[in-house]
C-alpha cells in the first residue's frame, strides 16, 4: 500500500511539473511607485509634491515561448499635484488618485532562472481628483488621457509556478488639467510618468 501511495505521489508531482512547464498564462500582483516629473508652460508650472504608491494587476498570455500579450490595471492611493499659475501668483493643490488600463506586447529572453523582458503598448490613464481639505479648487473633474506604455524588467523563477518580477515602467501621456477651464491649469505638454514596480507572478 505504501509503495502504491508513493508511486501515485510521484506521478502527481510529475504531472504538476509537466503542466507548469507547459503553462502559457500568468497573473501577477505588484506594488509600484508613481513619480511625476516637473513640467511647465508659459503660464503654468506643474509638479507633484509627493510620489504616489499603488497596486498593479497584470495578466499575460504567451503567444510563443518568448512573446506574450499583456493586460494591466493599476491604481494609486493618492498624491498631491501642485499647479503654480502666472509665475506662482496663484497655487492650486489637487489630491489625486491615478488609474491605468494598458495593453502591451512583451518580448522575453531566457537565461536559466532569469528572464529579462521588454514591453510596449497603449494605455488609458484616469486622473481622479479627491475633494478634501488638501484640494484647493472645486473645479477639478475626472480626466482620461491616452498614453504609451513602455518598460523593461527581469523575472526570477523561484519555482515552476512562481516568479518574482522587478521592472521599470514608464507612461508618456499629456499633463492633466482635470477638465478645469476656470483656473487655467492647461500646459499643453506631455510628461513621462516613472513607475518602478516589483511583484510576484503565478503561472498556470
Amino acid at each position: 500500500m505504501k509503495k502504491i501511495a508513493f508511486i501515485a505521489f510521484l506521478l502527481a508531482v510529475s504531472v504538476a511539473a509537466g503542466r507548469a512547464q507547459e503553462s502559457r498564462q500568468d497573473i501577477s500582483l505588484s506594488g509600484f511607485g508613481l513619480i511625476e516629473p516637473y513640467t511647465y508652460s508659459a503660464t503654468t508650472y506643474v509638479h507633484a509634491s509627493s510620489p504616489a504608491y499603488g497596486g498593479l494587476l497584470s495578466y499575460r498570455f504567451m503567444l510563443t515561448p518568448s512573446s506574450a500579450i499583456e493586460a494591466n490595471y493599476g491604481i494609486t492611493y493618492q498624491n498631491e499635484i501642485k499647479y503654480e499659475v502666472n509665475s506662482a501668483e496663484t497655487t492650486y493643490r489637487i489630491e489625486t488618485r491615478t488609474q491605468e488600463a494598458s495593453f502591451a506586447y512583451v518580448r522575453s529572453f531566457n537565461f536559466r532562472k532569469y528572464n529579462p523582458f521588454i514591453e510596449v503598448g497603449p494605455s488609458v490613464n484616469i486622473f481622479l481628483p479627491i475633494i478634501n481639505s488638501s484640494t484647493s479648487t472645486l473645479s477639478a473633474r475626472q480626466q482620461k488621457e491616452i498614453g504609451a506604455l513602455y518598460g523593461a524588467g527581469v523575472a526570477y523563477e523561484i519555482s515552476p509556478s512562481f516568479d518574482i518580477r522587478a521592472e521599470f515602467r514608464g507612461i508618456a501621456t499629456k499633463v492633466p488639467t482635470f477638465n478645469d477651464t476656470a483656473d487655467n491649469l492647461a500646459t499643453n505638454r506631455w510628461w513621462n510618468l516613472y513607475i518602478p514596480t516589483i511583484g510576484v507572478a503565478y503561472h498556470f
